[in-house]
């Protein structure tokens, strides 16, 4: 077992969160803020004011013999728009910004190769806008937003917005869903 890391910004981590947790080759999956400018451990009240410039993220560790930065990321890609900038839906605001966030150059060659070829076929229609940055200033988000979809199933944003990207995930990815 190789395990590596990767921190994805993709609009409201609860989402992204649910969504790797169930990805076979995963280990774990932390919802989290990085790369803002102050404070220096920004609550999500703080984050969510939009002023911080902290990204509501993920930090993935996963087992690179199981599966690739590549095919994380074609997941990641596909459930968010990484053409919408500072938005994901009806979530607004820099802190649902699209980032990749890496922290071993490699990683960083693999992404941006990844948004180019995506690009040069034409997969979007209008321009990628996701950032792809070293990690700086990540921050654990509090306790309650760990597992959040799995503890709050019936929660109305759960229901509305975080089930339709698991089930898109199963419908698009079934072949790499943890059993």
């Amino acid at each position: 077992m190789k395990i590596s890391n990767i921190t994805l910004g993709g609009g409201c981590f609860w989402c992204t969160e649910a969504v790797f947790q169930r990805v076979r080759g995963v280990i774990s999956v932390e919802s989290g803020y990085c790369n803002g400018l102050k404070p220096a451990r920004p609550s999500y009240e703080q984050v969510c004011r939009g002023d911080t410039g902290f990204n509501e993220v993920v930090q993935i560790s996963y087992d690179s013999d199981t599966i690739s930065l590549r095919q994380l990321l074609e997941i990641f890609f596909d459930i968010h728009d990484p053409t919408s900038l500072n938005r994901q839906g009806n979530d607004t605001g820099t802190q649902y910004r699209s980032g990749i966030y890496y922290t071993d150059k490699a990683d960083q060659v693999t992404a941006t190769q990844f948004i180019a070829e995506v690009t040069s076929n034409g997969d979007y229609e209008r321009n990628i806008v996701t950032e792809v940055l070293p990690l700086a200033d990540y921050w654990p988000a509090e306790d309650y937003h760990q597992n959040y979809f799995v503890n709050n199933p019936e929660q109305g944003y759960c229901t509305f917005v975080v089930a339709p990207k698991v089930r898109k995930l199963g419908q698009h990815y079934s072949e790499w869903l943890k059993p």
